[in-house]
């Protein structure tokens, strides 16, 4: 039980980390919490004897839970391509995934899992960037590049 918790917690910190580093609001301690909270829930009614049809309605009100967590981290602004916080929202959603799997004992794929999230957050993040610069600050200036 301590390591399917620790593992959670140090793989939330993982994902976290990377989120703190780019000064994010969610950051590590929020993805330890999310990832060592969801291991809970499925640990403590694994060890209660629970079915796996019970545990799996568990995992479905966690998933639709940390939805919600998401969902606060995602902010609009006036315009419709002005949409802050998916990243850390799917963030969040995955770490909760690792959380599920390190509690269910299912520590390869945990650490598989925020393993390769923390490559997509750390690498990819520089070619998003690059993306964007490359792209015209506004409408007069992609008018100027002519038709695509």
């Amino acid at each position: 039980m301590s390591i399917r918790l620790l593992l959670a917690a140090a793989l939330g910190g993982l994902l976290g980390y990377d989120r703190e580093r780019a000064g994010k609001a969610a950051g590590l301690r929020t993805h330890m919490l999310v990832s060592l909270g969801a291991a809970l829930f499925v640990l403590i009614p694994e060890q209660a004897g629970m079915s796996n049809a019970d545990i799996s309605r568990v995992v479905q009100g966690v998933v639709a839970g940390i939805g919600f967590l998401g969902a606060g981290a995602i902010v609009k602004g006036s315009r419709d391509a002005d949409v802050q916080g998916m990243t850390t929202a799917a963030g969040i959603w995955l770490t909760a995934a690792v959380g599920i799997a390190a509690g269910l004992g299912r520590e390869a794929s945990a650490t598989l899992g925020a393993v390769l999230a923390f490559l997509i957050l750390s690498t990819l993040s520089r070619f998003s960037h690059r993306m964007k610069n490359d792209q015209p600050k506004n409408q007069h200036e992609a008018d100027k590049l002519g038709p695509n």
